[in-house]
């Protein structure tokens, strides 16, 4: 990135910080992005210094792009909490000053503290996507199936409409999946690289930013700012604690691109194989009534497991999702034999 590049997107986040500081006027919040607006007008110097040095011409002023703007007029609308993504692909930085922090978590004091409370929550999360994945699989091939059931007695017609909904919304889940993933990552490599090349190019502005972001949290002066130090010295553990605080990332959470569209494709094709399975061994009105009797037992026992991250009541649970599935199964059915009879 060019002195002049480095320059204007330092400015770009001090104009950025101060439309947030607004937006937190009269909370600690508001303390930290004004501070981190400062921080960033300095970096701007150091990059206007290297200008000069190199006789390159220094804009006379910053003026913000339309993008920049927008994502502006967004924030003064509805607040930087919800524009978290945006801001943190425009090097904004402090936004992990939003995350509600757990009972039981209390601020780092020493460098060995930080980021441990992010370890071994990713299998919990692969739990939920598996449980949710099977689930939109469940749902969404069963409503297929009774919709075509209803509108043909035909079991290779049924068979065949199954078997599509499984692999189309599959490949579907897979490709969305993988996407996002990948952009995920790509978001967070950019960044991290800004903030290698930052720590490199300037460490004491950067442990100055670590510091007011640890000082909006609780910790005093002192403290946030020995820590701040005692956390730039070490480069491999800065990079990973400035992800998690100035970017609000997480690097373990992100996960592989492949492995989740894979992930997403078997749990979701799991999903749709309930409603379907009674259709590959016997035909007729049996087939029908078990895959009913199927999709019935699997969305209880779904809407049952997913109180494990709620803490609601276990069978109120499976009644729920028992129910919408059956409403969504009986509404594509009923569609189904009105445009069966209509067809015919």
């Amino acid at each position: 990135m060019s002195y002049r590049e480095s320059w204007k997107e330092e400015k770009r986040s001090a104009f950025l910080y101060r439309i947030i500081a607004e937006k937190e006027k009269g909370s600690l919040r508001e303390t930290l992005f004004l501070g981190l607006a400062r921080e960033a007008e300095r970096q701007a110097e150091i990059w206007a210094r290297k200008m000069n040095e190199s006789s390159m011409p220094v804009p006379a002023s910053y003026a913000p792009g339309l993008r920049v703007r927008l994502v502006a007029a967004l924030v003064r609308r509805w607040g930087p909490k919800a524009l978290r993504t945006p801001l943190t692909a425009m090097k904004i930085r402090g936004l992990s000053v939003f995350d509600a922090a757990p009972p039981g978590h209390p601020m780092p004091s020493s460098v060995d503290e930080i980021g441990q409370r992010h370890k071994g929550t990713k299998s919990g999360g692969n739990l939920r996507a598996a449980v949710f994945g099977v689930n939109d699989g469940l749902v969404s091939n069963a409503s297929l199936i009774l919709g075509i059931a209803g509108a043909t007695n035909d079991p290779h017609v049924i068979v065949l409409s199954g078997i599509a909904g499984l692999l189309a919304g599959a490949f579907s889940m897979a490709a969305g999946e993988f996407v996002s993933v990948r952009s995920q990552r790509e978001m967070y490599e950019y960044q991290i690289g800004l903030e290698r090349d930052e720590l490199a190019e300037y460490p004491k502005q950067e442990a100055e930013e670590l510091a007011l972001i640890y000082q909006a949290k609780g910790l005093s002066e002192k403290e946030a700012h020995d820590l701040a130090k005692k956390l730039i010295g070490d480069p491999e553990k800065a990079l990973d604690t400035l992800a998690r605080e100035e970017l609000g990332l997480a690097p373990e959470s992100l996960g592989s691109p492949w492995g989740a569209a894979t992930f997403s494709f078997l749990s979701f094709a799991c999903g749709a194989l309930i409603p379907l399975s009674p259709f590959l061994i016997i035909a007729g009105r049996r087939a029908l009534l078990g895959s009913i009797g199927l999709t019935a037992a699997a969305l209880f026992v779904i809407g049952a497991s997913l109180t494990l991250f709620t803490g609601k009541n276990a069978f109120w649970g499976g009644l729920r999702m028992l129910g919408i599935g059956s409403a969504a199964g009986g509404v594509t059915y009923l569609i189904g034999r009105l445009m069966g009879v209509s067809l015919n």
